[in-house]
């Protein structure tokens, strides 16, 4: 991060320069951003006195055991800021109801560690492909803008730090990984309790929406392959919502012999494409093959994109994660 040393300095300069400034992650936001959302602004509230820091997002149901998620605010409150700063996602992503914000703001920026993002169509711009997630970008930030490490911050960070890592099962865990999940136990978080909220627990609804997914799962040539299907008829009949999917894909992706997994999800015209590798296929390349706001990890990546044909958007996906995997026995 001694790269953005400038760029930090630039941000945290236009955002006292400012009045109201928001915070928002992309349509569909994960722990990562969810929780960089909220650290950034208590971060804020001690680097940034007196500029009024407001967050927005559809939260799902999954982060309400954060405190802090009480104050978001509908993507509507955006109208309005200063500022507009993107966080663990990109301006491409952003929730349509916050898009006219961002293009009216006197000043933008990014805080992000996703690989395929471009830190062009911003003021001011971070972003850092070796972190291994937002949150510990965050976390750095408030090191560099001398804002203590106290247990209210630490919980924001470390839900998003086990998020993105998988609970530091995912080969994005680095020695500074651990290093930081200590100084953030040291604060006396409750560390098994935010590991289970964020990722084990599920609804009821979560369970028959996870056997649909499962039992209707299409495997392509070789077994290399497997995609899952989500339409809006099969959330409605189990009772679940979007959310509910979380973590789903990532079990499909550890099938035994499966080298690439997707979960398409439908939305009205569009559909919801989470992809994940064991690390032989890029993702993050097939993600903005699929469509150019596609975008994320090698290992794990996503888009939204048209989908008019919802069945011929399934057909095209699996025709793709064929070509991918081709030769790969």
């Amino acid at each position: 991060m001694s790269a953005l040393r400038e760029p930090m300095a630039a941000l945290l300069e236009a955002i006292r320069g400012s009045r109201r400034v928001v915070l928002t992650g992309p349509e569909g936001p994960d722990g990562d951003s969810i929780g960089a959302c909220l650290a950034l602004r208590r971060v804020l509230l001690v680097a940034a006195p007196g500029v009024v820091v407001e967050v927005v997002g559809d939260i799902s149901p999954r982060y309400r055991f954060l405190d802090d998620v009480a104050l978001v605010l509908p993507n509507r409150a955006a109208a309005g800021a200063d500022g507009v700063i993107v966080l663990d996602g990109d301006r491409k992503r952003l929730p349509v109801d916050v898009r006219p914000a961002f293009a009216s703001a006197r000043w933008t920026g990014i805080i992000d560690h996703h690989r395929s993002t471009e830190p062009t169509g911003y003021s001011v711009a971070l972003v850092d492909p070796v972190a291994e997630s937002t949150c510990g970008m965050v976390a750095t930030l408030a090191g560099e803008w001398r804002v203590p490490l106290d247990k209210p911050l630490a919980e924001l960070i470390y839900a998003g730090l086990v998020f993105d890592t998988g609970a530091f099962r995912y080969s994005n865990t680095q020695p500074s990984t651990h290093r930081l999940a200590a100084a953030l136990l040291e604060t006396g978080i409750d560390h098994a309790n935010i590991v289970l909220r964020t990722l084990v627990e599920r609804r009821a609804a979560s369970l028959r929406l996870m056997g649909a997914v499962y039992s209707s799962a299409r495997f392509g040539p070789g077994g290399l392959s497997v995609v899952g299907t989500v339409t809006r008829e099969t959330l409605e009949r189990a009772g679940a919502v979007e959310a509910d999917l979380d973590g789903v894909v990532d079990v499909l992706q550890h099938i035994e012999g499966v080298e690439v997994a997707a979960l398409v999800t439908e939305r009205q015209g569009k559909a919801k494409v989470s992809l994940r590798s064991r690390g032989r296929v890029n993702v993050a390349d097939l993600a903005q093959q699929l469509h150019e706001g596609g975008g994320g990890h090698a290992k794990a990546a996503g888009v939204v994109m048209p989908a008019p044909d919802f069945d011929a958007t399934i057909e095209a996906l699996l025709d793709l994660l064929e070509r991918a995997t081709a030769g790969r026995n």
